[in-house]
């Protein structure tokens, strides 16, 4: 699978760094003080959960950063189905390293792979509509590639990553700008001096200010944020393709079917990555 732009070596790399500092510190004191230094064994990651695996890539990594001399052999792969019971891979080599790392792998593995596990299964309750679901910034503090990594590994795509690569005007941004005409003249002229090529993106609470954020000719994306379902379907009538439509706010599985129906191109949900259930893991020794 193919690794979305912002996971990149680099960033991999200064990631497992400070998780490995705060997890290890000074010293894995119970491991260093039970295990003999050149202590050979292997160990399996077993599934107790059924989902969609994620993490498998960076648990590599993590493996490799932690002692290059340790072997992976892969069962399963990002993105698999996986059952209770399956084993992901075996790993093989010195007993410190593996057990210094196995918290640090399972953490991640076990999150991404929850929110992979959302994620494919709310986009099976939109088959049919053309609505893409989208994630949000949402998400846990230095842990956000990861995150969004296993959106896009459950079937979903990302929303801008980060303030950096998107003009998104919210709420907050227009009452304090002035209103939408003004909050969106002043991006543009800010994008043209800096001249940056950002893509703008205007929030709206009701159809008056739909039909604002369309006068400025300007928005690329307009959010409907928190509307009913009547508005939702009144407003992309009203947009008639001339940006792209963006549902957010009180989406829920329960309602979920019923937005992507009233004919959005997109539909943002924080709840992708801020409250999902981790895929329970465990990493066994069994050599």
């Amino acid at each position: 699978m193919t690794r979305p732009d912002y996971v990149t070596e680099s960033s991999l790399g200064q990631f497992i760094q400070s998780a490995l500092v705060e997890d290890i510190g000074a010293g894995d004191f119970s491991t260093l003080a039970t295990i003999p230094e050149n202590r050979k064994t292997s160990a399996k990651l077993l599934v107790k959960d059924d989902g969609i695996l994620a993490g498998v890539e960076l648990a590599e990594m993590i493996f490799r950063q932690v002692d290059k001399s340790l072997q992976l052999s892969i069962l399963k792969k990002d993105g698999e189905a996986i059952h209770k019971g399956d084993i992901v891979f075996e790993v093989r080599g010195n007993a410190q390293s593996i057990l210094s790392a196995e918290r640090l792998v399972l953490n991640c593995m076990q999150r991404m792979s929850g929110i992979a596990t959302k994620t494919n299964h709310l986009l099976k309750l939109i088959q049919g509509n053309a609505a893409q679901l989208l994630d949000t910034r949402k998400t846990t503090p230095n842990f956000r590639m990861a995150e969004k990594w296993a959106v896009v590994i459950g079937g979903g795509k990302n929303h801008r990553f980060a303030l950096y690569d998107m003009i998104m005007l919210k709420d907050n941004h227009i009452d304090v700008a002035g209103g939408i005409a003004q909050a969106v003249s002043e991006a543009v002229a800010f994008l043209k001096k800096q001249r940056k090529k950002l893509s703008i993106e205007v929030e709206t609470r009701n159809l008056n200010e739909v039909k604002e954020a369309l006068e400025t000719n300007a928005v690329d994306v307009i959010m409907l944020d928190n509307m009913s379902l009547a508005d939702m379907e009144e407003a992309v009538k009203l947009i008639a393709g001339k940006c792209k439509t963006e549902a957010s706010g009180g989406i829920t599985e329960a309602n979920l079917q019923a937005v992507a129906a009233c004919g959005v191109d997109y539909i943002s949900m924080g709840g992708l990555t801020h409250s999902v259930n981790c895929i329970d893991l465990s990493l066994k020794i069994v050599g």
